[in-house]
């Protein structure tokens, strides 16, 4: 028997209770037994976004999300920046290039924060640059960008909107939407919210929807003025993934009920454990500036297949964890401690991939992470 963990970025483990919800009887979307299950929803997201704002519940991946933070809010030629650190920051430009945007892109070196002050430069240089685009939590390297002061400058800009992926950085960091500013952010089901894929959610700043009246780009089902309209009166444009939002309310409850500020600290709590516990065994992290709390890359000593590693986790001791992808492939695997998660997750990945290397070879000794782990994570 072998027994299954998952520690993926996404999708990451579903609660029982949040598992439980989802198999009551379904309901219809346009009865009234759904308008309050709504209305919670919304009002739960704000709480979670820390924002006044409308919070829509889109259908989708997180990409239609991101597809929606586009056509919603731009035309055809307008410059934007985009922060390219990472296979995320790449979807951002293939999304504004379909849509005709003229994009500024940042290349940022993988496993490297933006530094804000490139960006500050280019606002000041050009006053038509009409939106910046980031990741907060960039999976694909485990890099947070400091999202605090790209706001800060972005700002200033009366006609430039800010606008964030938080698809895996929401929950296990601070976003504060409201008091930075943040025009547009992008959250979904299947990171640290703790639910199966399906959902998409973004904010709208005020500022944002001034500027979705001038907006001409094609949108139909990722209209989100209708979805504005429609959430007003508890609803949705199109059908509700009614399930998905009766799961979501009970994730909101377990989340509510720790209290934000625990959520934050426990996610910082994991991730430095997950931290000090692989560089202990003598790896090296691939994030070189700030690392994210919702997942670590962990780079492979020399002559090491990252591919290898993973799928030994995987396949030997039932642990999903994530490889590397594109120009990181077989150089990293990742470990996710998102959502769901706790210290013993934590402690048995480590002892995991102390297993695994050693029996691929590597000169680690047994039980030197966990130690590690174990001092960071007792109570």
């Amino acid at each position: 028997m072998l027994k299954r963990y998952l520690l993926a970025p996404g999708p990451t483990p579903v609660p029982p209770e949040v598992l439980l919800a989802m198999s009551a009887p379904i309901i219809h979307h346009r009865s009234p037994d759904f308008l309050p299950v709504l209305d919670a929803a919304k009002k739960g997201l704000q709480w979670l976004y820390q924002t006044k704002n409308d919070v829509l519940i889109l259908c989708s991946s997180g990409t239609g999300g991101m597809v929606g933070a586009v056509n919603n809010f731009f035309n055809q030629g307008d410059k934007v920046i985009v922060i390219n650190g990472g296979k995320f920051g790449e979807r951002w430009t293939k999304i504004c290039q379909s849509y005709g945007l003229k994009v500024d892109e940042i290349t940022v070196e993988w496993g490297y924060a933006v530094k804000p002050e490139i960006i500050e430069e280019k606002l000041k240089k050009d006053k038509e640059i009409k939106g910046v685009f980031v990741q907060a939590s960039e999976t694909s390297t485990g890099v947070y960008h400091d999202i605090k002061t790209l706001a800060s400058i972005v700002k200033k800009y009366e006609d430039t909107l800010f606008i964030v992926d938080a698809i895996s950085a929401l929950v296990a960091h601070d976003l504060r939407t409201d008091e930075w500013e943040i025009d547009i952010m992008v959250g979904g089901s299947q990171k640290g919210l703790m639910l199966p894929p399906g959902l998409a959610f973004v904010s709208v700043s005020e500022k944002a929807w001034k500027r979705a009246e001038k907006s001409r780009l094609p949108k139909f089902y990722f209209n989100f003025k209708k979805e504005r309209e429609n959430l007003a009166k508890n609803q949705t444009n199109f059908t509700s993934p009614v399930t998905l939002i009766i799961g979501l309310n009970e994730s909101l409850k377990i989340l509510q009920k720790e209290g934000l500020e625990n959520v934050f600290k426990r996610h910082e709590r994991l991730s430095r454990a997950t931290r000090e516990s692989v560089m202990s065994l003598g790896l090296e992290l691939y994030s070189k500036d700030t690392p994210s709390n919702a997942v670590t890359a962990i780079m492979t000593p020399p002559g090491v297949d990252g591919q290898a590693v993973y799928k030994n986790l995987r396949e030997r001791y039932g642990i999903t964890a994530a490889g590397g992808q594109d120009r990181a492939r077989g150089k990293i695997f990742r470990i996710a401690h998102l959502g769901f998660i706790d210290r013993f997750d934590v402690i048995t990945a480590i002892a995991a991939i102390e297993m695994v290397l050693k029996g691929m070879g590597q000169p680690i000794k047994l039980g030197t992470g966990v130690a590690v782990a174990e001092e960071l994570l007792i109570s």
